[in-house]
């Protein structure tokens, strides 16, 4: 398959394998290196690149998953939301096996909830057009990759005149955690693998402050094992040199610029905010929230609801698994009461999820 098998040839992925072996022997310390993309936390796993590379480069998974970094009290305000016969709650699947504070969305669509699993969101305003008597209420949960849809949507419902049509939004930007992870001394992050997907949106410049302000290199990075290792490499040889700049190794699919027709409805449709992740707490800016002009699609604001405190899951680690301040088997739940089957934290429900792929790949 075109851009696949290629970027998986044995000799390729072993010769670069052998570069980053050969090129790290220079090293004085080990070097942490940070993806932030849950597929490419799947694929390091699956293609078992880890144990291509020396014990001075070190993988570490970061908060790429966006379900997982979706805090408890966004779930609960989606189950309290679920709660109303009036309205239809969507969502892509993943989400409606994270647990909230008491509940799931799932357990609450056993109990007779509308809830419906969407493929996008323009599937979600369908639903609006079709049931007018309903309230449909979509949960905006992503990145950049998936918010640009979701703007596209309310400009839908608009141009329509529905009044039916709502979004809780919890879309957050992933430069804003990645400087704020950079900033942690604790954590010890020497380069970033950028996400490939949210790149195709925001292009390579995005990361530019991270490397100009913060002395990090930075490569864009594509899914295969050579894509992987050729990002690695790279990140390696600007260790080398004492230098921190934004590399663009998936260039069959990132340009710098990145989507601007994309870009444009993220700038019309929302505005920054600050909000919280699971595991890093409130970031500043990272957020982003409806502008006023379109406030009545926001379900935030025009629906409200009573919710608890928020809570989460007795013992789950999930927000330090997503700083990578521990692997997913360092939490005491991984494969005890915490497993595929019977999910206990996001990491582990979501598919991209850092427990999930650990699990799926035999590390234990």
């Amino acid at each position: 398959m075109r851009f696949q098998d290629e970027y998986r040839a044995r000799g390729l992925v072993q010769g670069l394998a052998q570069s980053i072996r050969g090129e790290a022997a220079a090293l004085a310390v080990p070097l942490r290196f940070m993806e932030v993309c849950g597929t490419h936390t799947m694929a390091i796993a699956q293609f078992g690149l880890k144990t291509l590379l020396p014990e001075t480069v070190r993988l570490v998974s970061g908060p790429g998953c966006p379900v997982c970094v979706t805090p408890v009290g966004y779930l609960d305000h989606a189950l309290a939301l679920a709660g109303d016969p009036v309205n239809m709650v969507t969502s892509f699947g993943d989400l409606l096996r994270v647990p909230g504070s008491c509940s799931s969305l799932m357990e609450q669509r056993a109990c007779g909830r509308d809830v419906r699993i969407v493929y996008s969101a323009l599937d979600a305003l369908t639903l609006a057009v079709q049931h007018p008597d309903r309230r449909v209420i979509f949960l905006g949960v992503g990145f950049e990759t998936t918010a640009p849809t979701v703007a596209a949507a309310i400009l839908n419902a608009e141009r329509l005149g529905l009044s039916n049509f709502f979004v809780l939004a919890s879309h957050k930007t992933m430069p804003a955690a990645m400087a704020a992870l950079t900033v942690d001394p604790r954590l010890q992050i020497a380069g970033y693998i950028c996400p490939a997907h949210v790149s195709t949106v925001i292009g390579g410049e995005a990361y530019r402050p991270l490397a100009e302000q913060h002395g990090i290199p930075c490569v864009v990075t594509g899914f295969e094992p050579a894509d992987v290792l050729q990002g690695v490499l790279m990140l390696l040889r600007q260790r080398l040199a004492g230098e921190a700049r934004v590399e663009i190794q998936y260039r069959r699919a990132v340009t710098w610029e990145g989507n601007r027709r994309a870009q444009e409805l993220l700038q019309q449709v929302f505005e920054p905010c600050d909000a919280p992740w699971r595991g890093l707490g409130q970031i500043p800016g990272s957020g982003l929230a409806i502008r006023d002009r379109f406030g009545r699609f926001d379900a935030g604001r025009v629906l409200p609801v009573e919710l608890p405190e928020p809570r989460e899951p007795a013992g789950c680690r999930c927000g330090e698994v997503l700083t990578g301040s521990i692997a997913p088997e360092d939490c005491p739940l991984f494969h005890t009461v915490c497993r595929p089957e019977t999910p206990v934290g996001a990491c582990m429900v979501s598919s991209e999820g850092s427990c999930a792929a650990a699990s799926r790949y035999g590390v234990r």
